[in-house]
């Protein structure tokens, strides 16, 4: 079975702030289509990603700012953060856990620790090891985006 994740929707507040964010941070818009007042549909992609995003008016009943941990792989995530604090938008400083790898709770736009001897530790991973450097970010509603290195791959993906 083929099977890709295609778009994912974010509930926002504000149709025309949320573009022109998501714009500054160099999503490319691929759709800006009203058929009434009561519904519009605005479509935009990362550079370089398969999935989009999409928001708009009547398209989801959940509440503003409730989607979090939205993931964006790079490469690069010094260029990548550098980038995105050049064209304007608040990201948060680099940072690794101190014991590695494991699965993050998501709150606030930002990654929580499960507790299980992680903690947040300054900087890129000391082996710069792939899935292992982070940076967050939110958009205007709270919706919370997380930065990830990776420039290896798992087998499989």
């Amino acid at each position: 079975m083929d099977l890709k994740l295609e778009v994912v929707v974010l509930p926002v507040s504000d149709v025309d702030r949320a573009k022109a964010f998501y714009e500054s941070a160099g999503f490319r818009v691929d759709i800006d289509k009203a058929a009434s007042e009561e519904w519009r549909a605005v479509h935009l992609t990362p550079p370089g990603s398969e999935c989009s995003i999409m928001f708009g008016t009547g398209l989801t009943s959940a509440e503003p700012g409730s989607a979090q941990g939205l993931y964006l792989v790079v490469s690069d995530i010094e260029k990548a953060r550098t980038e995105l604090v050049g064209r304007g938008i608040d990201v948060s400083d680099i940072f690794h856990d101190a014991g590695g790898v494991i699965y993050h709770g998501h709150e606030g736009g930002d990654i929580v620790h499960n507790g299980q001897g992680q903690e947040r530790l300054a900087g890129l991973h000391p082996d710069r090891t792939s899935y292992a450097s982070f940076a967050t970010f939110s958009d205007p509603d709270g919706n919370g985006w997380v930065i990830q290195e990776v420039m290896q791959r798992l087998p499989g993906r």
